[in-house]
């Protein structure tokens, strides 16, 4: 479903950016968009949904980002160099092979196992977080769990990505986001 982008930057400009969206978010916001419509998806609370995950995600720059911490301290987690990278923080071994056949059957001629700082990419993020949510491969969960013809989670969504932590500061942000898509549809 294509969104009238203009329309739709104007109103995330107000909320829930509070009057201020910057070049980084307005390129982060755009990789997801194109990535929605190279996908022909329709349903709106989905990508309400992912676009807050990431708002949260990324402390709100709309660009994909290395898990915090110093180096040492990265250096030092069990799963090192596969740390969170991304808009939601894809990390350990297994998941960056898994995506990087994912990435690979849908074209994208990149490996995450050679290197793992490519789910920096926005492109690349945003792939791995579509697949991720709409598939459920981080957690089990999946965005059709949440919302489907019969209901809307916005709450319990969150257990899709980490569990209920910040769920309804993350619901609250989805319904805005979801507003401002049905008003540029």
């Amino acid at each position: 479903m294509p969104i009238d982008r203009k329309k739709f930057f104007d109103g995330i400009r107000q909320q829930p950016f509070d009057g201020k969206l910057n070049a980084g978010q307005v390129a982060g916001v755009t990789a997801i968009l194109d990535e929605w419509e190279r996908r022909g998806l329709s349903d709106l609370r989905f990508l309400a949904y992912m676009l807050a995950t990431t708002k949260h995600e990324t402390a709100h720059t709309m660009q994909p980002i290395t898990e915090y911490g110093s180096q040492s301290y990265l250096r030092g987690k069990k799963y090192w160099p596969w740390v969170g990278r991304g808009y939601v923080q894809l990390t350990w071994e297994a998941n960056y092979k898994a995506m990087t056949k994912l990435l690979n059957a849908a074209g994208f001629d990149v490996s995450l196992i050679e290197k793992p700082e490519l789910a920096l990419d926005k492109k690349v993020a945003a792939f791995v977080m579509f697949e991720g949510m709409l598939r459920g491969t981080f957690t089990g969960k999946k965005l059709s769990d949440y919302f489907t013809s019969k209901s809307t989670d916005w709450l319990n969504a969150r257990r899709i990505i980490n569990g209920t932590d910040k769920a309804a500061e993350i619901a609250t942000i989805a319904k805005l986001f979801f507003a401002d898509l049905q008003a540029a549809s």
